[in-house]
């Protein structure tokens, strides 16, 4: 039985557009073997899906949720012939470039949009013999920005009076909490810092998160469907915390599942922070942040 595998030269596996992506596939036989013709292919794609709620409010979604390709090469890399025992290095090298004018997103795995670039070897068999195949995925980013972005900090207070969407505010425990965001544009190969404090609270404090958000869009002219997710939830405080002490808000980006903010005709991706605060009677207080990420 032969088996294969794809080995990029980078250990990483991060490349930028124009780079080489470079390799080797491995044949692996304990006995020599014919086979039919080895190929390679590197396909890059946006695939987008539509939540549940959404399916069936627009009947056009059906034509604008189907993949988008942004690069697609095929290459015979071995012609049909026989392998012989052992291992069998067979080096590529394959140019990073979008296909036509489309643009190569950096890679992203979010719920409802994913942008994936996978590099696929099959090895053809014979009749009797099973094709043999076999996927690696890689990471596309961009390369990083050479002009400064201003951070745009942000200061916050965090009270009854500045919620929004609350029915009866009087039901609301009396609390203040003020802080602050250093960046709302936020390099996504940084930290996201800030700090927060409670000045005062009437109800004692269970908890106070902090929540990042991916807001996804899929649509098209006759319609958008916007769905937010969790990414992560991180604790920066727990029980009733003393008043008036600087609590520091500390938070790195995960890799994948974060991606530059990115807006396009097809979708949108975007990021927002939640500040979460859950007293002890579990009520919950939360505030919305958008912020915009960048690689620079």
């Amino acid at each position: 039985m032969a088996t294969v595998d794809v080995r990029l030269k980078k250990v990483n596996k991060i490349y930028h557009e124009g780079e080489l992506v470079s390799g080797i596939v491995l044949v692996q036989s304990k006995d020599a073997f014919q086979h039919q013709g080895i190929t390679l292919t590197m396909e890059g794609a946006v695939g987008l899906q539509l939540s549940a709620k959404s399916v069936g409010l627009f009947e056009a979604f059906y034509n604008s949720v189907k993949p988008i390709q942004l690069l697609n090469y095929t290459m015979d890399i071995q012609k049909p012939g026989r392998l012989p025992s052992g291992r069998t290095e067979i080096p590529f090298e394959v140019p990073l470039k979008a296909k036509g004018n489309k643009v190569l997103y950096e890679t992203y795995h979010g719920v409802f949009v994913n942008i994936q670039y996978v590099i696929k070897v099959d090895m053809k068999r014979s009749l009797l013999n099973k094709d043999v195949q076999k996927q690696c995925e890689f990471i596309v980013e961009y390369k990083e920005q050479k002009e400064k972005v201003q951070p745009n900090p942000h200061k916050f207070i965090i009270s009854p009076d500045t919620l929004l969407n609350i029915k009866e505010k009087g039901s609301v425990p009396k609390f203040k909490i003020a802080g602050k965001l250093n960046a709302t544009n936020c390099s996504i190969s940084k930290p996201f810092t800030g700090q927060l404090m409670v000045e005062h609270s009437h109800t004692p404090i269970k908890s106070i998160e902090l929540q990042l958000v991916r807001v996804e869009t899929c649509g098209c002219a006759e319609g958008y469907a916007k769905d937010a997710t969790e990414i992560q939830n991180i604790q920066v405080a727990d029980g009733d915390v003393c008043r008036g002490i600087v609590i520091p808000i500390y938070m790195l980006f995960p890799r994948l599942f974060t991606c530059p903010t990115l807006t396009t005709n097809n979708f949108k991706v975007e990021f927002e922070i939640n500040i979460v605060i859950i007293f002890q009677d579990d009520r919950l207080v939360t505030e919305n942040f958008p912020i915009k990420l960048l690689r620079h």
